[in-house]
């Protein structure tokens, strides 16, 4: 490996998109010299394992040393390596020392999608509850001995904590910083600032239609944050992702408003000043910026509502509508079960026959 690229985050900040295209073309991209090592679960686990995140031994399936897996299929190459998830993002100083000291003496990249510091705090927070949390907006984010590496703290989506901690490490020009614009932008804009700084473009590339996750809008993720308080067996991180984000969050249960929201006042002062201080370092410390850093600039979150706001009507109508689509879900899924069962207690049509034909025996007149 001549040059290794981690793009670590930040969370929500299209990241599922890129990761999408890039596992699509995974063997054009070899084709072009560029090695995307193992499976892309294989990237979570490493990021767990890098962080030294306990979880890695609960989660299902091959969890052994998978970091490690990774670098050694990265030595076997001769070309640029790629690792990407963002959860590495909240790698401590000593982690990505050791990173870096794992993949000597190849020449270290990280990249960092981010975009302004308000937004990005409440789709985390949404994030956060789809993944079965019960905080309100303003208790996110998660105190804990967890928080300093974990993915939900501070260090997981502050830029400037993110910036700090890498870039003690790696030289600043190789700290590639690509905002990301508000809203649904053109979702191969992203997509090829990102591979500009790895030295390819996207001609021939399979490129993704669509860049967004699913969204709630306020009433909704209020719902969804009391629901929680009921689901305290789905602990998991298998029953958090299938059954609370992947059915009620994800899967088209709740009603979608789309309605956006806000945190407190106090908080949004402190989102105002954590993202200021962000695009100073950029300004100032010499990394490189792959874009407009005035899109990290904060929109204006004037008229939006907080969602201690929400009303308990809002909440029965979307609560009713919810039911009425698990109703139908239940119904569906049942008369499903029933087919398959009726379909197995039935000897296979072909068979009957076979023994019919069999048990005739030769005519005789």
């Amino acid at each position: 490996m001549s040059r290794v690229f981690l793009h670590v985050g930040l969370p929500k900040t299209g990241t599922t998109y890129l990761q999408d295209a890039l596992w699509a073309n995974k063997e054009r991209l070899r084709r072009r010299g560029l090695l995307l090592p193992g499976a892309r679960r294989r990237h979570l686990l490493a990021s767990l394992d890098v962080r030294e995140d306990p979880g890695l031994a609960r989660r299902p399936g091959d969890t052994a040393h998978p970091w490690q897996d990774l670098v050694e299929e990265a030595r076997s190459w001769s070309g640029d390596v790629l690792v990407t998830h963002e959860f590495f993002a909240a790698a401590s100083v000593e982690q990505v020392r050791r990173v870096v000291a794992d993949l000597a003496p190849a020449e270290v990249h990280v990249l960092v999608t981010a975009r302004s510091m308000p937004d990005l705090f409440i789709s985390r927070w949404q994030e956060w509850v789809k993944n079965g949390a019960r905080g309100r907006i303003d208790a996110y984010p998660p105190d804990g001995p967890r928080a300093d590496t974990g993915e939900w703290g501070w260090p997981s989506f502050d830029l400037g904590i993110v910036l700090e901690r890498w870039g003690a490490v790696l030289p600043h020009e190789h700290v590639h910083v690509l905002p990301m614009a508000p809203g649904r932008s053109e979702p191969g804009e992203l997509l090829r600032r990102f591979l500009g700084v790895l030295g390819l473009d996207d001609e021939g590339l399979e490129v993704p239609e669509s860049a967004a996750n699913a969204s709630l809008g306020l009433v909704e993720v209020e719902l969804l944050r009391r629901v929680n308080a009921h689901l305290g067996d789905f602990r998991s991180a298998v029953d958090r992702g299938t059954w609370i984000r992947g059915y009620l969050g994800e899967g088209g249960v709740l009603p979608s408003s789309r309605e956006k929201f806000r945190p407190s006042e106090a908080t949004l002062a402190d989102l105002v000043a954590r993202g200021e201080r962000s695009v100073r370092m950029l300004g100032e410390e010499g990394f490189d910026v792959v874009g407009d850093p005035a899109l990290l600039e904060p929109g204006d979150l004037a008229g939006r509502r907080h969602p201690d706001e929400v009303s308990d009507a809002e909440l029965l109508g979307c609560a009713t509508e919810a039911m009425a689509r698990l109703t139908g879900d239940v119904r569906s899924l049942t008369r499903e079960r029933d087919a398959l069962s009726r379909a197995r207690s039935r000897p296979p049509r072909l068979s009957w026959l076979r023994v019919s034909v069999r048990g005739r025996g030769p005519r005789t007149g």
